[in-house]
Formats: C-alpha cells, sequence, structure tokens
C-alpha cells in the first residue's frame, strides 16, 4: 500500500492527473508488484472551475486504467493549494517482493528512465526554456513503470527503488545504506532528459536539489569533474524511473528486454562491497 500528492508540475490539468498518477503507481512496481487498485486524493480550491477537476481526475482515471487497476473512490477537501495523487494497493507473490535493501556486490545498477525533470521544470518556470524544450521531461513523467516491473520478472534482481523526491543521489544512497553496500555510478553513464545539462550550467536548479545535496552530499566518494552535477545527481524527480540492482548474468538480458519494450536507459554503475552506503563517483 502506498500514496502520493502533489501540486501541479504541468499547466495541462489532464496531464498533471496522469502524471500524479503514474507517481502514485511507481513504489508498487518498485517493489516488484502488480497495482490492483487505488482511491484518489485530491485538495481543491472551492472557487476554481469544476472542469479543471474533471480534467485532473480524468487524467489520472486513464492512466490507471494503462496500468490494469481499478479506481475505487476517493476523498476530497476544499483547499486553497490544488494536489493531488492516489492512494495505490498492489500485489507480488510473496517469493518476488523487492526491496530496495538486498543489493549485492558485483550487481549491476540499471536506471530505467533519464533523470533531470526538476532541472526542465525549474528552467520553464522562469521561462528560461519554450514549451517544447520542457516536452521532453513531460513525456518523460507520463510513462508508467509498468515495462521496467515486467521486464524484471524472473531475472536476478536483488534490489529495486524508483527515483523520485530525492533524486539520483538520495535514493541510490537509501539503497546504499539499506543493504549495506557501496554504489558505484559512472556519470558518463547516466541518461539525462535533453537539455538537462545546459540547464544545471545556467543554474536553474530546484530547491529540492539543494536540500538533496545537503542531506545525502555527505555519501558522495569522490568529486564530478564538473560543477553541474552537484545539481544533476541529486535533482528531484517527479514519476522518475526505477534504479534496479541485477546480478551481473543477468544484466545485459536485462537491458535487452528494457529495450525491447521501448524503455530508456541503461546500465550505470555497479555495486560494491563498501564503504557502507557510499556513492562512489566515477568521472573518466
Amino acid at each position: 500500500m502506498t500514496v502520493d500528492f502533489f501540486t501541479p508540475i504541468v499547466d495541462d490539468p489532464y496531464e498533471f492527473g496522469a502524471i500524479a498518477a503514474a507517481n502514485s503507481l511507481s513504489d508498487v512496481y518498485a517493489m516488484g508488484g502488480r497495482p490492483l487498485a487505488a482511491l484518489n486524493v485530491c485538495c481543491f480550491p472551492p472557487k476554481e472551475d469544476k472542469d479543471l477537476l474533471r480534467s485532473i481526475l480524468q487524467g489520472g482515471a486513464d492512466k490507471l486504467r494503462e496500468a490494469g487497476a481499478v479506481l475505487a473512490g476517493g476523498h476530497s477537501v476544499r483547499d486553497d493549494d490544488l494536489k493531488y495523487g492516489m492512494a495505490v494497493i498492489g500485489i507480488a507473490p510473496p517469493g518476488e517482493v523487492l526491496t530496495n535493501g538486498g543489493a549485492r556486490p558485483g550487481d549491476k545498477l540499471i536506471l530505467t528512465k533519464p533523470i533531470g525533470t526538476g532541472l526542465l521544470s525549474t528552467a520553464r518556470k522562469k521561462n528560461a526554456i519554450e514549451e517544447d524544450d520542457f516536452r521532453v521531461a513531460v513525456e518523460n513523467m507520463l510513462e508508467l513503470n509498468k515495462a521496467g516491473a515486467e521486464a524484471m520478472k524472473g531475472l536476478e534482481v536483488s534490489a529495486c527503488t524508483d527515483v523520485t523526491g530525492f533524486g539520483l543521489l538520495g535514493h541510490g544512497r537509501e539503497m546504499a545504506a539499506a543493504s549495506g553496500v557501496c554504489l558505484a555510478i559512472e556519470l558518463a553513464l547516466v541518461p539525462l532528459l535533453e537539455k538537462s545539462r545546459w540547464c544545471a550550467e545556467k543554474g536553474h536548479s530546484p530547491g529540492g536539489a539543494k536540500s538533496n545535496l545537503k542531506e545525502f552530499g555527505a555519501s558522495l566518494i569522490g568529486k564530478p569533474k564538473r560543477d553541474e552535477w552537484y545539481s544533476i545527481l541529486p535533482d528531484p524527480q517527479t514519476s522518475g524511473g526505477l534504479l534496479i540492482a541485477v546480478g551481473a548474468s543477468d544484466a545485459e538480458k536485462l537491458t535487452a528486454r528494457l529495450e525491447d519494450l521501448g524503455v530508456r536507459g541503461g546500465c550505470i554503475g555497479e555495486v560494491l562491497d563498501g564503504p557502507a552506503g557510499g556513492i562512489k563517483i566515477i568521472d573518466e
């Protein structure tokens, strides 16, 4: 069982609803599960047009339908700040439930979506990029992690987490700490959304990235050669991809499955024996 909701990340109400639903479903996929049903959670300003609410709820319902789950109802309250998301119930066979705490030395690290949604969102709010530039982030956020979860089935996957508000740095740190291992990340292999590096270079970094760096920066082992990585690695993601620790013998099989399913991303590093909780940066 999981719940998530947030304020609008895009202007289009239908797409906001769909993105919020995709984000809410990700925790179930990250645990190797299949979503069964969900309840809407909505805070809505009383003076807003109800057609706006209808569009948001329709976007969420359609994305839930795409996931093969049932909308079972929900609850709304009057609030000056619009917020929307879902409480989701999923299921997985007991022997196939994944957590972020089982990564083993020698595992390969697979990331199923490029990162940079926070940077692009911030730059768009400042009118530093055009709507067409931001569109790549919207499409990324609309994408379910369903294919990534399906691709893991039957493979030697030891740990998984979705990359959301804590960014790649924070969620990687959580996996490393929970597993008692160190994650080695090769920066050249980390997939980035188009123009996100430019946004980082120009200083369009969200406040959440700064908070994440302050919270998790001590786990870094080694320094990136370029300063923009201090904005990219902790960049908070909305409806981000899955970070998967998979046995080396199955890593190529997993990446091949993901490619066949049209999932972007790939291998970004490996799991090391220690120091526990560390994030080793490889920047060559």
